[in-house]
C-alpha cells in the first residue's frame, strides 16, 4: 500500500466510524517528524492508522494493537509499519516496545493527545488557539480529571523520547491547534 493520507483515512474509515482522535494524533505525529528529523508523511499515516483495530476491541481492550497486524497486512502495509502500531500499545496490550523515534512518539502522544484535547474542551474559550503549558500541567496534577489518560504512559514515553514534558506538552498544543475544528473543537 502506498502511504498517503488518502490511503490512510479510507483503510482507517473502513474498520472505524470516529476519526477524530486518529486526525489528532496525525497531526501530533505530522508535527513531530518535522521538529524531530523524521518523514511527516510516513508518521502521519501511522497517527491515522495506530487505533485501526479498536472498534472490533471495544468490549475486550487487551485484543487492542493485536488484531490491527491482521487488517494491515490483508491491506499491504508494510512490517515496519505493523511493528509501529503495535509498539503504541506496549505495556497495557502488547509486548512489542518501541524501538525508533517515530514509535516512541506515538507511544507518548497517543495518551497526550487526550489530555490536552480535554484540557482545552474545558476552557471558557472550548479552544486550543489560548491553552498553555503551565494549564495542562494544572489540569495533570488533578487525578480526576482526564481519568482514562494514563500518565503513565504519557512519563514512560517521555523518558524514552528524551523530553522533557513541557516541550512535549507544547509541541502538541501547537500540532492539535491548527485541526481543532476537525477534531471537534
Amino acid at each position: 500500500m502506498e502511504i498517503t493520507r488518502e490511503n490512510a483515512l479510507s483503510l482507517f474509515k473502513k474498520h472505524n466510524s470516529d476519526v477524530k482522535h486518529a486526525l489528532a494524533v496525525e497531526a501530533t505525529m505530522r508535527y513531530f517528524a518535522e521538529k524531530m528529523g523524521g518523514d511527516p508523511e510516513l508518521w502521519g499515516f501511522v497517527g491515522i492508522i495506530h487505533d485501526i483495530d479498536w472498534e472490533s476491541c471495544i468490549n475486550d481492550a487487551s485484543k487492542h494493537c493485536n488484531i490491527a497486524p491482521q487488517i494491515l497486512r490483508e491491506a499491504g502495509v508494510g512490517e515496519d509499519i505493523i511493528h509501529a502500531v503495535q509498539s503504541h500499545g506496549y505495556g497495557a496490550c502488547t509486548d512489542v516496545k518501541p524501538e525508533n523515534d517515530m514509535e516512541k512518539t506515538l507511544f507518548t502522544i497517543d495518551e497526550l493527545t487526550g489530555l490536552i484535547i480535554t484540557a482545552g474542551l474545558v476552557r471558557p474559550s472550548r479552544s486550543l488557539s489560548d491553552l498553555e503549558v503551565s494549564s495542562v500541567k494544572k489540569k495533570w496534577k488533578d487525578k480526576t480529571f482526564a481519568r482514562g489518560v494514563n500518565r503513565e504512559v504519557i512519563i514512560k514515553g517521555a523518558e524514552m523520547m528524551g523530553k522533557a514534558l513541557d516541550e512535549l506538552i507544547e509541541w502538541t498544543i501547537l500540532a492539535l491547534q491548527p485541526v481543532e475544528k476537525e477534531i471537534g473543537f
